[in-house]
């Protein structure tokens, strides 16, 4: 009991995170089972995808009703990163394990300073972005650049999946807070799809290929499923700049745990 109550909480921490950024549970979710349960790496990688998976899946539903998700985005972001996360798999499969902890924890670090740094920034919509939207149909302008800048974001979020077991929230929210100007709850909104479906598709793959999941996994997804509804709740209570700033310091503080760890 005491063991199914530690997941389910783990699992609650990380939906919320995830409903409240947009971002940043898949890069969560693997230290917490690292950390929190003493899994390995390749135990918690594919429990991650698949609970963060599921639970943006539900979190993208919900925004999708709202109107509030870029769909051929998010899906030209999700068919790229699908193509290159068996990259990140075969990576994954022969790099040693103290490398990829040592790259996780190196991707969490380079998150947090980015998180930092936008919290700083004052982004303004009026900034030459290569992906604009059209204020009479809300819909964004579609141009070569615009296709192709999408799609390397995709591809990226991708590997991440493949190769660290995370969704891609957080090059997908980023990215698009840098190079557009999408409104930012439809940031998150487009975000929570592309995680949904590199992470479904990619975890998908690995079963297919005789991946096995921990007996744990059941109560983990559940969990964060219920932390997505959390996170949903909060999200617009909060200010962004506090929200930003909070996940960093927590990102920074696992990646040193978790190279504690190891080393």
């Amino acid at each position: 009991m005491p063991d199914l109550m530690a997941v389910l909480c783990l699992g609650i921490l990380v939906g919320s995170v995830l409903g409240l950024t947009g971002a940043g549970g898949g890069v969560l979710a693997v230290p917490a089972l690292v950390l929190g349960l003493g899994w390995s790496l390749t135990e918690a990688a594919p429990v991650a995808l698949l609970a963060v998976g599921l639970a943006a899946a539900v979190g993208a539903y919900l925004a999708l009703r709202q109107q509030q998700v870029r769909y051929k985005a998010a899906l030209l972001m999700a068919l790229a990163g699908s193509v290159c996360a068996p990259i990140g798999v075969t990576l994954a499969k022969q790099l040693p394990y103290t490398v990829l902890v040592s790259m996780f924890a190196t991707v969490m670090v380079l998150a947090a300073l980015r998180l930092i740094r936008s919290a700083q920034d004052v982004i303004d919509p009026a900034d030459n972005v290569p992906c604009r939207m059209n204020p009479e149909t809300g819909r964004l302008r579609w141009t070569p650049v615009s296709a192709t800048l999408l799609a390397a974001v995709g591809g990226a979020a991708g590997i991440g999946a493949g190769m660290l077991g995370v969704g891609g929230g957080f090059i997908v929210v980023p990215a698009l807070r840098q190079w557009s100007d999408i409104p930012q709850h439809h940031v998150r909104a487009t975000s929570l799809m592309v995680i949904a479906l590199i992470s479904v598709g990619t975890i998908a793959s690995q079963l297919w290929h005789g991946t096995t999941l921990h007996a744990g996994s059941a109560g983990f997804v559940g969990g964060a499923i219920a932390g997505l509804f959390i996170g949903r709740a909060l999200a617009g209570r909060l200010p962004e700049r506090v929200l930003q700033l909070g996940f960093a310091t927590l990102m920074l503080l696992v990646a040193a745990s978790l190279l504690l760890r190891v080393f």
